[in-house]
């Protein structure tokens, strides 16, 4: 199984990078956006018996390490077929 963890800046956490993206986007002539957060995207290759469980490791994973729960929100889904994004 494989599953795809996003983790990004809580919307009250200021987000350098973001900042930097939305003007840089701006000067390039797309003034439309009003808003970038940066964040980061893993995938994780499980071995386990089911999806709960998948569920429950990557949750922990998410708690223990991944995502900073002070500063940052975390989402994932777990693809049960094991295939990567690519």
């Amino acid at each position: 199984m494989v599953a795809r963890v996003i983790v990004t800046p809580k919307p009250a956490v200021n987000d350098p990078q973001g900042i930097t993206v939305r003007q840089g986007l701006a000067t390039l002539g797309f003034g439309e956006v009003t808003d970038v957060r940066v964040g980061k995207y893993i995938e994780v290759r499980l071995d386990v018996r089911n999806e709960k469980e998948a569920r429950e490791r990557v949750e922990a994973m998410c708690r223990q390490l991944l995502a900073n729960h002070v500063i940052e929100d975390y989402s994932f889904d777990v693809d049960t077929d094991g295939r990567s994004s690519k």
